[in-house]
């Protein structure tokens, strides 16, 4: 039978011509070689060795590739390569007990398996949206809008058993120097909220951000304590009109002084939730932070400022009505208020009345508004549980969120009518 030549063997390879049928040509130098020549022409290599299984020789034949003549061909095994690869083969065999084709079997059963457990953060946002961010108020719409922007496009694509705490660190390490500190802290919360989630699914062994607290992402939080001073509701009053400020946006300020509600809660309220013959907003259980329906008492002061609200907004559904649909967003009044107390050298838009709402003790926030009315409630007398109520805060005590279920409905609303008297007497003195 004829044989590969030692010498000038990629030759005689090449010059092989097909028959109707395969042939295989030995190798004379490596036992167990062969070349496979197809009668469509194609050539490739065959190693042939055997191996024991129990008391009998099972004979293998395991395909190293296609031949190639030399190095200027793309792809493939020239002889001498093909020699080197069967003779590594043999040694294994031989000297190991291995079995190249069950190796390679298992390696893609692996690979498969390996693929199977593979799981992307950006598969496991999806999951964790449909199944939790779903049942949240916005539906995870405010979660899904930061996980887009400052998680998904650096750790997307990898698997979730490759995060490590260095990838959370450069994420929120991005906010931290865009001078977003609070944003950094929600990230890195909704972060650990996700993974948290994986674990809970036996996804995942261990959290990657376990051993990572919320003080380590820019500094512990600092709890506001800002209260606007009476002098500084005066203060108010008299720059308000000045401050370029719409007069419906400059409304919300005093309505919301003058409930204690949160700006999102004024901004999502529809008309028919207010009423002017019992003197009554009620804040819908899926506007209220706790998820709890809240009843406001609106005394003449929060009245007079619905009324002027409500000539101003004209006959549609929302007190607040948005130019597209709905209702304006709830970051709007927020913004204006802010961009109102800038400095010049930190305002890309100078057109803008930059100072026009600075009080005389600093900067304040409409959130500030809900604890000064709270503060204001408390200096008239009003019981600290009552004053709690009206800004419809659940009782943090347990036992008592059970079992004291008085209502607390008319010291309520004798607390915002002292609030709302009391607020006519600043702004008229302040004037």
């Amino acid at each position: 039978m004829e044989k590969i030549p030692r010498s000038t063997a990629d030759e005689f390879c090449q010059k092989l011509k097909p028959q109707e049928k395969p042939i295989y040509i030995r190798d004379s130098q490596v036992k167990g070689l062969v070349l496979r020549v197809m009668p469509t022409g194609s050539k490739s290599w065959i190693f042939c060795y055997s191996v024991k299984e129990g008391d009998k020789w099972r004979e293998r034949r395991n395909g190293l590739g296609p031949f190639r003549q030399g190095r200027n061909d793309a792809g493939g095994l020239t002889v001498s390569a093909a020699r080197r690869l069967a003779e590594r083969i043999k040694n294994e065999v031989k000297h190991e007990g291995a079995d190249p084709i069950e190796e390679r079997k298992k390696r893609a059963v692996n690979r498969a398996n390996e693929k199977a457990l593979t799981v992307l953060v950006k598969d496991l946002f999806e999951r964790w949206a449909i199944t939790d961010l779903i049942n949240r108020k916005d539906k995870g719409t405010e979660a899904r809008r930061m996980m887009e922007k400052d998680v998904l496009p650096f750790i997307g694509e990898l698997d979730i058993r490759d995060v490590r705490k260095l990838h959370v660190a450069e994420i929120t390490d991005r906010l931290l120097q865009r001078n977003v500190k609070r944003m950094a802290k929600v990230v890195f919360s909704l972060i650990r909220q996700m993974f948290r989630f994986a674990v809970t699914r036996d996804l995942l062994e261990s959290d990657p951000t376990a051993m990572v607290s919320k003080k380590n992402i820019g500094g512990a939080n600092i709890e506001r304590e800002r209260v606007l001073s009476e002098e500084e509701i005066g203060e108010l009053a008299r720059k308000l009109p000045l401050s370029q400020m719409t007069e419906m946006n400059g409304l919300a300020i005093w309505i919301t002084l003058a409930t204690g509600c949160r700006i999102g809660e004024l901004l999502k309220a529809r008309w028919y939730h207010i009423s002017f013959e019992r003197n009554t907003w009620i804040i819908p259980a899926e506007n209220s932070k706790n998820q709890r329906e809240h009843i406001v008492h609106l005394s003449p002061f929060a009245l007079r400022h619905f009324l002027k609200l409500h000539e101003l907004s004209g006959e549609g559904e929302w007190c607040y009505p948005s130019r597209v649909n709905g209702h304006i967003c709830p970051k709007t009044i927020t913004k204006q208020i802010t961009d109102r107390q800038r400095t010049v050298a930190n305002l890309k838009n100078r057109s803008k009345n930059t100072n026009a709402l600075t009080l005389s003790k600093g900067v304040w926030k409409p959130h500030d508004l809900r604890r000064t009315a709270a503060t204001l409630m408390n200096a008239l007398g009003v019981l600290p549980e009552v004053a709690e109520r009206c800004l419809n805060h659940l009782e943090e005590n347990r036992l008592k969120r059970i079992y004291q279920r008085y209502g607390y409905e008319v010291e309520m609303k004798q607390a915002w009518e002292a609030l709302g008297h009391h607020l006519d007497q600043l702004i008229t003195k302040g004037q």
